[in-house]
Parts: structure tokens; C-alpha cells; sequence
């Protein structure tokens, strides 16, 4: 998938996200189920993980290099990409540490406010600082993945949004249970 593709599917999934999660009431929002995110905290999840991925690119290019090296593969397709987060998260694989949401009030719309910013910082860090070339030839550290290309990175920002968009489209059906 070219950047240019990965713009657009990035800018789809995220609004759908977002017009998603905007439709639900305040008190389905936050409800939390036992030993599950809320919506919320799935929200809020998405928001420190993008976070996260941005600054991989924001950062100088030689920085990026510096702390992963180069890649000795050519980068993964979509699918081979998302065939290796399911098998890892199959495996037992979650969420740790920076990436475990933390919600201390606020409201919906505050939250969305910040998902909204983070993925505008993410798609135009991508779209003005890196080539569609360079997304193969630099590498970064997933706490799951292990080191992935740019574009592998991009691929699973795509892919773990939508994963959060069926999470909370299977809580609404729980709640209606």
C-alpha cells in the first residue's frame, strides 16, 4: 500500500472512529463492564497509542535511525502485518505500561477532542516528513511486534483502530444485552 492509500485509509477509519464513539450516549461511553475497558478507556488507549506512534515520525530522520538501525527486510503487506498482531495477541499479547488508559474525568467530548488532535499530528508528521521510499527503510520498536518499518507502523495504526472500532461496536451489543 502506498502512502498515499494509507493517508486516505488512515483518515477513513479514523473518522468512522470517530462518528462512532461521538453516537454514544454519555453513560455507555464510560460504563465500564467487569475486566473490560469502557469505550472511554478504549478511546483513551488509541489516543496514547497514537501519541506514541507520532513521535516516531516527528522525530529527525537520523535520531530514528540511530535508535533501531536499518531494516534487513522489505516491509510486510497489510495483511502478513495484521496476521502477526492477532497471532501475538492469541498468544496472550496486550496492553502494558504507557499504553493502559488512565481516565481522571473529563468529558466525551474533551476525549474525542484529543483522539481528533493526536491522529491530525500522526497523518501530517506522515504525509509532509516522510517519503513513500523512507517508510521501508526505517525501522522502530512495537511493544508486540518487535522492530517493524515505517510503513509496518502505519499499517498497524490503521489495523488497531479498527480492532478498537469492533471492541466498542461489541460492547454497544453487550449493553443492549
Amino acid at each position: 500500500m502506498h502512502k498515499n492509500e494509507i493517508i486516505k485509509r488512515s483518515k477513513h477509519v479514523f473518522n468512522h472512529f470517530t462518528e462512532t464513539c461521538l453516537e454514544i450516549p454519555d453513560v455507555k461511553f464510560f460504563f465500564r463492564p467487569a475486566e473490560k475497558w469502557s469505550i472511554a478507556e478504549n478511546v483513551d488507549h488509541l489516543i496514547r497509542a497514537v501519541k506514541t506512534t507520532q513521535l516516531a515520525y516527528s522525530l529527525p530522520k537520523f535520531i530514528v535511525r540511530m535508535a533501531s538501525g536499518k531494516p534487513n527486510w522489505p516491509s510486510r503487506s497489510y495483511d502478513e502485518l495484521v496476521a502477526k498482531y492477532k497471532l501475538k495477541l492469541t498468544q496472550g499479547g496486550k496492553a502494558s505500561g504507557r499504553y493502559l488508559p488512565k481516565i481522571s474525568g473529563g468529558t466525551k467530548f474533551s476525549l474525542m477532542q484529543q483522539w481528533q488532535r493526536r491522529n491530525e499530528n500522526y497523518l501530517e508528521s506522515v504525509e509532509l516528513r516522510w517519503s513513500d521510499n523512507q517508510l521501508d527503510r526505517y525501522i522502530v520498536s512495537h511493544p508486540l511486534l518487535g522492530k517493524i518499518t515505517l510503513r509496518e507502523l502505519c499499517y498497524f495504526t490503521i489495523y488497531h483502530t479498527e480492532h478498537h472500532l469492533d471492541i466498542i461496536k461489541t460492547r454497544l451489543t453487550e449493553q443492549l444485552t
